[in-house]
């Protein structure tokens, strides 16, 4: 039985953005974070210029907020999947890998940001690092412990996880919504090819 849990991290319904927000996330999409001016941001939502800056101090400030949006939302599905594995490491990182998915899959805009970190102040840089370390660190644990019970066979625990979030996270460059591929099926191939990567053994072996 799917307990209420295991549905929530599993679940997208739209994002609720503010209209300048939600503006934002299409036009650094389409056009990169250089490429994206305040007054793009304001005609996209018929407001003046001076009327974006009372509500976010900079354009890095309007950038920082749909980071800080995804990165707060990715951390708690990670954490929900993982302990809707129980005991069971396997569990716990099929749910991982798939919850990750799952996330740049349906938040394509939004994990599509990543690549214009390099326009952060270092401050903010470290900030979104330092998120984005939770989840990697979270990974990592979970490898190990499934080394340990001889469940992955990987010796490389660290840099194997980092290996497949990267993989992941290229989603955000590609995927398509109206491609061949839903979410779910993209997030079964993807799972298959991270078990691969850690090495885990067949079921019973």
């Amino acid at each position: 039985m799917t307990t209420k849990q295991e549905r929530d991290w599993r679940t997208y319904a739209p994002l609720e953005l503010s209209p300048i927000l939600a503006a934002a996330a299409d036009a650094f999409y389409e056009h990169g974070f250089h490429g994206t001016t305040v007054r793009d941001l304001a005609r996209r939502v018929g407001l003046t210029v001076p009327s974006i800056y009372y509500h976010h101090e900079s354009k890095e400030g309007v950038f920082v907020a749909l980071l800080e949006l995804a990165t707060g939302e990715v951390a708690w599905r990670v954490r929900a999947a993982s302990d809707a594995g129980g005991a069971d490491v396997r569990q716990q990182f099929i749910n991982v890998v798939e919850t990750v998915v799952l996330h740049m899959a349906h938040r394509t805009r939004l994990a599509a940001l990543d690549q214009e970190l390099r326009h952060l102040s270092p401050d903010n840089r470290k900030r979104y690092a330092a998120r984005r370390k939770e989840v990697e660190n979270l990974v990592t644990k979970i490898v190990e412990k499934g080394v340990l019970e001889k469940v992955f066979t990987t010796g490389l625990a660290a840099e194997t996880a980092r290996a497949i979030l990267g993989m992941c996270q290229s989603i955000g460059r590609w995927y398509n919504p109206d491609g061949p591929l839903s979410p779910t099926e993209l997030a079964e191939q993807y799972v298959e090819i991270a078990l691969m990567t850690v090495g885990a053994r067949e079921k019973g072996v």
